[in-house]
């Protein structure tokens, strides 16, 4: 009896965290630069701060949980967007990318480089390379989406011209998020009850 009480609490706790995670997601796709096709947000941040604190498994859940308020037509999506069409949207694959970069952490941080989280310095380590092939996998799959998106729209596009508009102009920012992240990690991780 007290094992299946056990069981719901925990459940109802992660039930809950994943929401409020999916919150932050949010809130932090609202705060927006449109400068090119492709805007500027804290979108990234949100994402690995989640995925830093509260792992892989609930992090992509929560990720789940967002894209799902926005193909039902919430406005979650950066510049307020909801709705399958902003998904089937150039961008759009930046978008669906969150929920392959969260699945990427998970995988590596269940089989591959989870195990060497022992100290502070380490976890911040680890979470940074974690984020790095997370975002690797978000830019070529938001690229190949962007690509065929756009030349079924409007007409032929070169990879060069989408570097350039989609990835290069977001390194510097990206990067920098990262490491805040996994650095804010490191104290946010604590509050947050193991799986």
């Amino acid at each position: 009896m007290e094992n299946t009480a056990n069981k719901t609490s925990t459940r109802t706790y992660n039930l809950v965290l994943e929401a409020i995670c999916a919150a932050l997601i949010t809130i932090c796709a609202w705060i927006s630069l449109q400068v090119m096709e492709v805007p500027f947000t804290l979108q990234t941040f949100g994402i690995l701060l989640v995925l830093f604190t509260i792992g892989g498994r609930r992090g992509t859940i929560s990720i789940a949980i967002y894209l799902l308020l926005g193909l039902i037509g919430l406005p979650v999506f950066a510049g307020f967007k909801g709705g399958p069409a902003a998904l089937m949207g150039p961008t759009g694959g930046f978008i669906i990318g969150f929920l392959l970069m969260g699945l990427v952490y998970w995988a590596l941080d269940v089989w591959v480089l989870g195990r060497f989280k022992k100290s502070a310095s380490s976890r911040l380590i680890v979470s940074i390379i974690e984020g790095v092939l997370g975002e690797v996998v978000l830019y070529v799959f938001g690229v190949a989406w962007f690509m065929f998106v756009y030349t079924r729209n409007t007409g032929a596009i070169g990879l060069g011209a989408v570097l350039g508009m989609c990835v290069i102009p977001f390194l510097i920012p990206d990067a920098v998020k990262l490491i805040v992240a996994a650095t804010v990690s490191l104290r946010t991780v604590g509050i947050v009850k193991k799986q």
